[in-house]
């Protein structure tokens, strides 16, 4: 029983670290792009704001609400990409984006997702 504890306690942990390093990574890779590109708001259009409220600002921001509190960062990660190919991508523009590159720069608040569920299954196992 403590070995199938301590196993858990160590995936938890390792699974944990791996979505933070990554959410570091995907925020700082994204930060820049906007550095590189030199971001100029004045020109971004009514469009383009409403998909950028959508990735990056909220994918980065459910990243580092989910250091505190995986669920909520996860969710708001998850569910800001997914506004994003919505709203942004097929309702705006009339495509979803391509590419995989929004997909692999959100997918931390997937981890932390699988994280905290994984989490909770482990702690009711461990507590029966």
């Amino acid at each position: 029983m403590n070995d199938i504890k301590i196993k858990s306690s160590a995936m938890l942990i390792t699974l944990r670290w791996i979505a933070r390093v990554w959410s570091i990574g995907s925020i700082g890779i994204i930060l820049l792009f906007f550095i590189g590109e030199g971001f100029a708001p004045a020109k971004v259009t009514p469009k383009e704001w409403v998909g950028f409220i959508f990735f990056p600002i909220g994918v980065a921001a459910g990243m580092l609400v989910a250091w505190w509190k995986e669920a909520w960062g996860g969710g708001i990660t998850t569910m800001s990409l997914l506004a994003f190919y919505g709203v942004y991508g097929y309702l705006i523009s009339g495509s979803f984006p391509k590419g995989w590159a929004f997909v692999i720069f959100s997918a931390p608040g997937l981890l932390f997702l699988a994280y905290w569920l994984l989490s909770r299954l482990v702690r009711q196992r461990t507590a029966t």
